[in-house]
């Protein structure tokens, strides 16, 4: 430990303790002879295991800055290895870091995060323009000087690295939890400049929000759940950068400039501040021409701007749903934030999630990589019903004003629940919406035979709670004679309208499941092997004459689930002949979890 008033090196006398670390401690010392101040930061070999180690990455740290010539960096102006110490003399930066700022005021001011956020944009891009590009990997605010003139400085190269073209991962896994990027973590590929953008991103929600991700809940919500009051062209770009796939993130931090300098053109509030001076100039301009407008006037045009700005985003939407996924949604989302109560823009994005974004002639386990509802695509849906404005009220009460849009959407959000969640379905999730459907009232938007449909849907995923579970006595907690009335009830009414393929096709698909895994289950609740096998006859006939148009844009899918339904049924049969045979020779195993019977027949399909 150095003595204060020791003089280093001959030149450098240390005048006090200014900053102590796990394993250094840093020093405020004055040349004399150039009469300038400096930090010395000491590294002592006692207490510190693999010391060797520790001064091999010193090393690397102080190469890496002798190299660099920049305003937001500190420079290295000497290095002194002694036999038990080593030390590293560089710029004395005067003020404080950002972690220490939060801990003493909490969240910051939006302006000044902003303009942080520009500084430590530019020394990133710097750092990322070397050759070979240099990769920080621990942006966090406690590496972060905020001196009194409010630059701010970057700190501590401690975990940066030189990219290296040819490696396919790094070999040394650093950063710190909450802040450090999916790819830091073993296995997920080499950090490069999308590493940086993402740890500057979390320390953006840090600093807006003042809840540190490295802390419960563990996770960066969008930021304006925590304060309404933040820019939402802000809250679009700390979402950007904190995308788990590098790809879905800024792809450079002269991207993230441009962005962080035009934030406010992404923001809804912006949008409609020039929006109403579009309105006021109108409203003037026709004032000029007839008199007594009034408020009922500036009103109508308002709104009329309102509702062509939420069409264009509408069509803009539409126009990129095949070639630019992020904007597609993107658009959407701002339509829907833009009139949270029109119903038009939710089913759209549900129908982009559905079709147009998993689009695809992979097909795996007998589900068309199309109309697949991820998980992923789920959550956003769900994030656009909860965003809220500057009320306390969520986009779904607002979506709720308008009934027969919300019935509507409820209906198709509960379809994609149980037919498409995850390639499988997700019974459960589903009733919520198809209870919601059940319950309407006949509108345009939603006809008599769709709320017949959700109310059949409701009454079948109702039960998949219960299927396979057995009371103490051992006895079924389901009515299997209910349920096959049920479903043979559901493909009666529906065999007999054509207008929509894809539903039957669907319907079809649970019956030969639900057969080929509860044949036994129906035969002891007194089904015969005549209706069962009567019902299957039915479904390959119907299969048999059906047509599918190729130029339908549902065309692959629908010829994906023939397929499945054509082998689904041939191994129901099976298990039907099966279990009225003695001994059930071959039959599959009874019951199942409750979403047992759609993985079964899934796996039955290459």
């Amino acid at each position: 430990m150095l003595q204060i008033g020791s003089v280093v090196d001959g030149k450098y006398k240390i005048l006090n303790k200014i900053g102590q670390g796990g394993m250094s401690i840093v020093y405020l010392a004055m040349n004399e002879r150039a009469n300038k101040q400096w930090a010395i930061k000491e590294v002592r070999k006692d207490g510190v295991q693999n010391f060797e180690v520790v001064k091999q990455g010193l090393i690397v740290e102080t190469d890496l800055l002798k190299k660099l010539n920049h305003s937001n960096l500190p420079s290295i102006i000497d290095v002194i290895d002694g036999d038990g110490t080593f030390l590293i003399v560089m710029d004395y930066i005067e003020g404080r870091t950002l972690s220490s700022i939060l801990k003493e005021y909490g969240a910051q001011a939006q302006e000044d995060v902003i303009e942080w956020a520009k500084q430590l944009c530019d020394v990133l891009g710097y750092l990322h323009s070397r050759k070979p590009p240099i990769i920080y990997r621990d942006m966090k605010p406690s590496n972060v000087m905020l001196k009194p003139d409010g630059k701010v400085m970057l700190i501590d190269f401690g975990t940066a690295r030189e990219f290296k073209e040819s490696s396919v991962a790094d070999t040394t896994c650093l950063g710190t939890q909450g802040y450090a990027a999916p790819e830091q973590y073993g296995g997920h590929g080499q950090t490069d400049a999308r590493t940086d953008i993402y740890c500057l991103g979390a320390t953006l929600y840090h600093l807006l929000t003042g809840h540190n991700p490295s802390e419960p809940p563990y996770e960066m919500y969008p930021i304006r759940t925590w304060n309404p009051a933040l820019s939402s062209g802000l809250e679009e770009i700390v979402l950007k950068c904190t995308q788990k796939n590098p790809e879905d993130r800024y792809q450079s931090c002269a991207e993230l400039m441009y962005a962080l300098e035009h934030y406010n053109e992404l923001d809804i509030e912006f949008r409609k501040k020039q929006n109403k001076k579009w309105i006021s100039f109108l409203v003037t301009a026709s004032l000029t021409l007839v008199t007594g407008m009034g408020a009922v006037g500036f009103k109508t045009a308002e709104n009329k701007v309102t509702a062509s700005t939420y069409e264009s985003y509408m069509r803009e939407a539409e126009a990129l749903e095949t070639t630019d996924a992020q904007q597609c949604m993107e658009y959407y989302e701002n339509a829907i934030r833009l009139n949270p109560s029109k119903g038009d823009a939710y089913e759209k994005l549900l129908d982009y999630f559905l079709w147009k974004h998993n689009d695809s002639s992979d097909f795996s386990q007998g589900q068309a990589a199309a109309c697949e509802f991820t998980e992923d695509e789920e959550q956003e849906i769900r994030k656009m019903l909860g965003i809220t404005g500057d009320t306390n009220r969520s986009n779904e009460e607002y979506l709720e004003n308008d009934t027969k849009a919300y019935n509507k959407f409820a209906f198709e959000l509960g379809k994609a629940y149980y037919y498409s969640y995850n390639g499988v379905g997700n019974k459960a999730a589903s009733k919520k919406w198809l209870g919601i459907a059940a319950e309407a009232e006949p509108t345009d938007e939603l006809n008599a035979k769709n709320i017949e449909r959700a109310k059949n849907l409701y009454k079948i995923a109702s039960y998949y709670d219960s299927l396979g579970v057995r009371n103490q006595a051992g006895d079924s907690m389901v009515s299997y004679s209910d349920y096959w009335l049920d479903l043979t009830r559901m493909v009666e009414e529906e065999t007999g309208d054509s207008d929509n393929i894809l539903n039957t096709l669907q319907l079809y698909k649970e019956m030969t499941s639900q057969i080929f895994s509860n044949a036994n289950n129906f035969k002891e609740a007194g089904i015969t092997k005549e209706q069962m096998l009567t019902q299957l006859e039915n479904i390959e006939k119907w299969i048999d004459d059906l047509h599918i148009n190729k130029g339908d844009a549902n065309a692959s899918f629908e010829e994906e689930l023939k397929k499945a339904i054509i082998k689904n049924m041939e191994l129901a049969k099976d298990n039907v002949k099966a279990a009225f045979n003695m001994g059930n020779i071959g039959l599959a195993e009874e019951g199942g979890a409750s979403d047992g019977a759609d993985t079964a027949a899934n796996t039955t399909v290459s």
